[in-house]
């Protein structure tokens, strides 16, 4: 076994032995809310957000975009859970930003291994064989934080399984500084109607 697998285990023990009155929390999240961002690992949304266990769904994936699959998330968080706002919020320095489509498609062509990030490039060492299948998949890249921001704010606004009165505001969480930065233009196409 890893290193990771045995002190996961060990953290889960020392845990659960302090696990107590939060075997009562109730299913629905406590602040009614929901909070869509990035799968970085340097972003703690518990704590930049002051959240506690049963406070808020965390959604989470690379970029924080707003896929199909974060939208049927927090519609399920709004319809069988009761959130009543949600929080869309992009970081500085993300990792979405550093490729485009056709670079990805063209690395898993060449093998499933770990690309290296090299001279401001992403480089394929791995053997092969690669996969074409990578063209199939929405990598939904980032160019610009506040236009995908933007972009992200809207696609779920506009979904039409998303009720108006969801205020729906968007935030770039600066990694430098542990800010939690608001985009205007965001918040506003995401307000409640």
């Amino acid at each position: 076994m890893s290193q990771n697998y045995e002190e996961i285990l060990k953290a889960n023990a020392q845990y659960a032995a302090t696990f107590g009155e939060k075997a009562n929390l109730p299913l629905p999240p406590g602040r009614k809310m929901a909070i869509l961002t990035c799968m970085d690992a340097r972003l703690h949304p518990g704590k930049f957000a002051g959240l506690k266990e049963g406070d808020a769904h965390i959604i989470r994936n690379a970029g924080g975009r707003a896929s199909d699959d974060a939208i049927r998330s927090l519609i399920i968080s709004y319809k069988l859970l009761g959130t009543k706002e949600w929080f869309v919020i992009h970081h500085t320095d993300c990792g979405m930003e550093t490729f485009s489509d056709a670079v990805m498609e063209e690395l898993l062509e060449k093998s499933l291994e770990t690309a290296v990030f090299e001279g401001g490039k992403w480089k394929d060492v791995g053997k092969g064989p690669g996969s074409s299948e990578g063209k199939y998949l929405k990598w939904l890249t980032i160019k610009d934080q506040k236009e995908s921001l933007v972009e992200d704010v809207l696609r779920i606004r506009h979904h039409p399984l998303v009720p108006p009165s969801i205020p729906i505001y968007g935030f770039i969480y600066d990694v430098k500084t542990g800010k939690l930065i608001e985009v205007s233009e965001a918040s506003q196409v995401g307000k409640a109607k």
